[in-house]
């Protein structure tokens, strides 16, 4: 497979932090930024390393105020390889002359390597080549090999190999007021003479991590035996390496690195399965191999061809590379989420939002035991959600806009504006619509796996329970006879609260989105109680009190909640918002040329977003993105409204020109709403998408982690926004768009357990199913309908792409 290859020529400081972010390396289950191992932290470089669900909780004294944060942890550095030539201080960049310097990340296999050609201060030049993975096919296991070749010079090479624990969270600079010291140490220790290991202790949360590293050395074909010497404190341990060598002749090192937490199963303690595994772990060649071939074998499934364009090809490899980096088949061994950036840094200081809607739909198709396994880190935080709504005096679950450890809320109270330097309150809290995109995630998991089991025993009742929670959050309106939601956020986040309004409670009332969502629930949590066997619903209802009452207020709500509409048709963001004031989008993007969040422009000139129609990303647009045109009309006409031919249309213009798009997200959710309206224009912003993060285009925010929701979004926008996929019932139908620019397009699905392969080309969409003993599925194009059974094959012939501009 070819282009998945990102290279980077010469040095540029500037641009390390971004570097390192993009060419992280991970399995799912722990990950470490791109950094070079000569590397320590500084403002340029960040060597960081995370794991799934090792979190820490820290208490900041601000202004006499204690502010409690929890983050995932910043943990020990494994990383660290050090040259020093005859006795020298260790090669440092900045104290050479670079005569050459590439940087490449293979996305293919998620191995990053560097060469380095350098002149030292005595007129000495080298050539280091470095090569690191964390392996795919063990799950614990990471590997570093150097090839350093002395080019005009002979004499002593010391390599310094060692596990840092010294470590804090320190690379969001904004957080950098809150305390970020989370590990304390345990112990150092040796496991005979190649092997050395560290463990530590988070401070809070009790958890331990332990690495342990094998260093070894080799000419060619031969293993060295180096010159050894060890140097421990209480939370660093290394080992010096040295060896003669001569001019012309390269010598290897490898680093072969064992990584455990407490959280691991199938395990005494970490420290000595550490050094235990790192002892018994096979050369870097070897361990290479089987990493190799694991991603071989998840290519296969997860591949997206896209053979016209090199750039889009690239990318789309990179993003379905680091959203299998973060969710993997070893994701699913562990209690975790999905960290809206990946574990690739600090920033959202690693917690779970609503992102995961966006992940989910290409993992659904692919590799659905991921998304179960991830569904399963709601699942378990299920009472902390029921009691989150029974301290605020609701009934049911309502489920925190930031989760992490345990599924408390983590939202933090204040956040630092970086153009004023204030820290101005936090309201995001009041995004309840978190709770519906988690139904709506079980929903779409189920109807893509057909996974009934998953409904039975888990899915249903955090769905139930998500239900009740809007039942109780919402009244019934007697002059409206509707029912409306007061007091919550929608994914705007510009608009906390009303202008003027006091700060708490916040929030504004009947926001579209929600509420259209909530009517959706409504109809669906009966069709999930349908879909229980009789013995399971019945001892469900019993176990959760759930009411013949309940139910009846449930259909009720499917077909009267309140829905704000402008005087025009046009669908209201939230009730008021017509009123509001227009902005001078002009004048600002004159003054500041970035504009994606205005809120901090605003609020840094002591001026409210609350006060104007904009919005910070997509919100009520959402609705045309979750939902096909067909489902809205339905929804629309049971709640009693109308919905017109050109209610999309209008909605979406009115909304993409007042929206600043400080969310990359929204690139995704314009992007395919308009593929149907404006082919042009959203393949426009569905580049700017597939850019945002290589390209950083939020002016350094990349840096501190990936944004896994635009990634995984770019992939479900070939898939559902361009093929047109979408399960009506049984029925896999197609609707492709845009296919000129996606001639040749190809991947695999996996649709209710059958793996399927769709290729789009010349005017023709073919479906070929897998001779792998699964069940017959239906497809459709069209009004064309067929059954396909094991070793089917079937190519429909596509009608004339309409032709759509935006009015």
């Amino acid at each position: 497979m070819s282009d998945a290859t990102l290279t980077y020529e010469g040095l540029a400081p500037e641009e390390e932090g971004l570097r390192e972010a993009l060419t992280s390396t991970g399995n799912g289950y722990f990950c470490s930024r791109g950094a070079a191992e000569w590397e320590d932290a500084d403002e340029r470089h960040y060597p960081g390393t995370y794991c799934h669900g090792v979190y820490n909780r820290e208490t900041t004294i601000m202004g006499g105020r204690p502010l409690l944060n929890e983050d995932l942890v910043n943990l020990p550095n494994w990383l660290v390889l050090k040259l020093r030539i005859e006795g020298e201080d260790a090669v440092r960049l900045d104290k050479v002359e670079v005569l050459e310097y590439r940087h490449e990340y293979d996305a293919r296999i998620a191995v990053v390597s560097r060469t380095l050609r350098f002149r030292d201060r005595g007129d000495r030049e080298t050539t280091l080549r470095s090569r690191r993975f964390v392996s795919m096919a063990h799950m614990h296991q990471a590997a570093i090999e150097w090839t350093i070749t002395p080019e005009n010079w002979s004499g002593r090479l010391e390599l310094v190999s060692a596990l840092d624990g010294r470590v804090t969270n320190g690379g969001v600079v904004r957080y950098r007021a809150l305390e970020g010291r989370h590990l304390d140490p345990v112990s150092p220790r040796t496991f005979g003479p190649e092997v050395i290991a560290l463990k530590v202790k988070t401070r809070q949360s009790d958890l331990f991590v332990a690495e342990a590293a094998r260093t070894r050395m080799f000419r060619g074909d031969d293993q060295l035996s180096p010159e050894r010497s060890l140097y421990q404190m209480e939370d660093y341990i290394q080992q010096v390496l040295a060896v003669e060598v001569r001019a012309g002749e390269a010598v290897r090192a490898e680093k072969i690195v064992a990584f455990y937490t407490s959280r691991d199963r199938a395990i005494n303690e970490p420290l000595g399965n550490a050094g235990k595994s790192a002892a018994r772990y096979p050369d870097f060649a070897t361990a290479l191999a089987r990493h190799e071939a694991a991603w071989e074998e998840v290519w296969r499934e997860c591949d997206v061809v896209v053979p016209g364009d090199e750039r889009v090809q690239l990318l789309l490899r990179l993003h379905i590379s680091h959203l299998l980096q973060v969710c993997s088949r070893h994701t699913v061994e562990h209690d975790a989420g999905v960290p809206a950036r990946g574990l690739n840094g600090e920033a959202y200081r690693g917690h779970v939002f609503w992102d995961e809607l966006y992940v989910y739909p290409f993992l659904n198709f692919r590799m659905p035991a991921i998304t179960r396994g991830l569904l399963r880190y709601r699942y378990r935080r299920l009472g902390e959600a029921r009691a989150a709504a029974a301290e605020n005096g609701l009934r049911g679950a309502m489920f925190p806009w930031q989760s992490g450890s345990d599924g408390t809320e983590e939202t933090q109270v204040i956040h630092l504006n970086p153009l004023s330097g204030v820290w101005e309150p936090d309201l995001s809290h009041n995004q309840r619509h978190v709770n519906a995109a988690i139904f709506y995630n079980i929903w779409h998991y189920f109807q893509a796996t057909g996974d009934l089991e998953f409904i039975r025993e888990n899915g249903a009742e955090m769905m139930l329970e998500i239900a009740r929670f809007w039942a109780s959050i919402a009244r019934f309106d007697p002059e409206r006879e509707r029912y409306v939601i007061e007091g919550v956020m929608g994914p705007d986040e510009f608009h906390e609260k009303y202008p003027a309004a006091p700060p708490t409670p916040g929030g504004v009332n009947n926001n579209a989105y929600t509420n259209v969502m909530v009517a959706w629930i409504a109809e669906t949590a009966i069709t999930v109680l349908g879909l229980l066997p009789d013995a399971r619903r019945d001892v469900l209802r019993r176990r959760l009190g759930l009411t013949d009452e309940e139910l009846a207020t449930w259909r009720e709500m499917s077909e009267k909640m309140f829905v704000p509409f402008h005087a025009d048709g046009v669908i209201s963001q939230f009730e008021g918002y017509e009123a509001l004031e227009e902005l001078d989008w002009d004048a600002y993007r004159e003054k500041y040329g970035n504009i994606q969040r205005l809120d901090r422009i605003l609020r840094s000139e002591g001026d409210d977003p609350n006060r104007y129609k904009l919005a910070k990303q997509a919100d009520t647009v959402m609705l045309f993105f979750l939902f096909p045109e067909e489902a809205l009309q339905r929804l629309f006409a049971k709640l009693g409204y109308e919905y017109g031919p050109d209610t999309a249309r209008r909605t979406i213009d009115y909304y993409d020109r007042r929206t600043s798009h400080g969310s990359t997200l929204s690139l995704v959710v314009h992007a395919a709403v308009l593929a149907a309206l404006d082919p042009e224009e959203s393949w426009e912003r569905f580049l700017v998408a597939l850019e945002s993060d290589v390209g950083d285009v939020q002016g350094g925010t990349t840096k501190e982690g990936i944004h896994l929701g635009v990634m995984s979004g770019t992939l479900d926008l070939i898939q559902r926004g361009y093929a047109g996929t979408e399960i009506r019932e049984d029925l896999l139908h197609f609707r492709p768009r845009l296919r000129e620019r996606l001639d040749g397009l190809t991947f695999p699905m996996r649709f209710r357990g059958t793996h399927i392969h769709v290729s789009l080309g010349h005017g023709r969409l073919t479906v070929a199913v897998d001779t792998d003993g699964s069940s017959p599925i239906r497809v459709g194009v069209g009004d064309e309908v067929v059954e396909l059974c094991p070793g089917d094959r079937h190519t429909f012939a596509l009608a004339p792409e309409p032709v759509a501009s935006a009015s």
